[in-house]
């Protein structure tokens, strides 16, 4: 298909023994089949996210992966562990690092806990920084509960009905991005010009 939707996902922790992993390589490989998306993995990992420096505007070129894939987007996918009722750091140190190349692109937010409410809580609080963010959050999140039973120790998918809620979530995540793509294309704005 052509002009496919370029929708990244954004892992959400640096965490060792990361869970959260399994879940976005999922999304990943889901996503690359689909006829209408074209994919990357943004790993903070691979960051340059100082802890004396953050939210500046050196740190976006200093991490020209990141910046460009966001310029470039239509949606992004956050997946993101809840830890103790939030989101993690090394998430927000990413996000904060761009501003303008967010607004008015679609973001749906995924989240993984070892517990059975999924990383709800986390998706609360972090529904406030995308927002400010100018990204548009998509009314269908994903949740992951009991991650460790969903997912097999080589990263291998147990839970089946995982499948088809991730099948809703991106017929969500599409819409949102298609018609946003849209609107900065079309409709001219003080962020878009047309």
């Amino acid at each position: 298909m052509p002009n496919k939707l370029f929708i990244p996902i954004l892992l959400g922790t640096v965490r060792q023994g990361r869970q959260s992993e399994y879940v976005a390589n999922f999304l990943f490989d889901k996503m690359q089949k689909h006829e209408e998306i074209e994919t990357a993995l943004l790993d903070p990992r691979k960051m340059h996210l100082p802890m004396d420096d953050e939210g500046t505007d050196n740190l976006k070129d200093k991490n020209p992966e990141y910046r460009d894939a966001i310029m470039r987007a239509d949606g992004l996918v956050i997946v993101s562990p809840e830890y103790n009722h939030g989101y993690p750091g090394s998430l927000k140190r990413a996000l904060d690092i761009l501003l303008k190349e967010y607004i008015h692109k679609a973001v749906g937010i995924v989240g993984v806990s070892s517990g059975r409410l999924g990383g709800a809580r986390m998706i609360e609080h972090l529904l406030q920084v995308v927002r400010e963010l100018g990204l548009v959050a998509t009314f269908t999140d994903l949740t992951v509960s009991n991650v460790e039973d969903a997912f097999g120790e080589k990263g291998e998918l147990h839970d089946e009905k995982l499948d088809s809620r991730a099948d809703k979530f991106l017929e969500e995540l599409l819409w949102m991005s298609k018609t946003l793509r849209w609107g900065r294309e079309n409709v001219s704005s003080k962020y878009h010009k047309t």
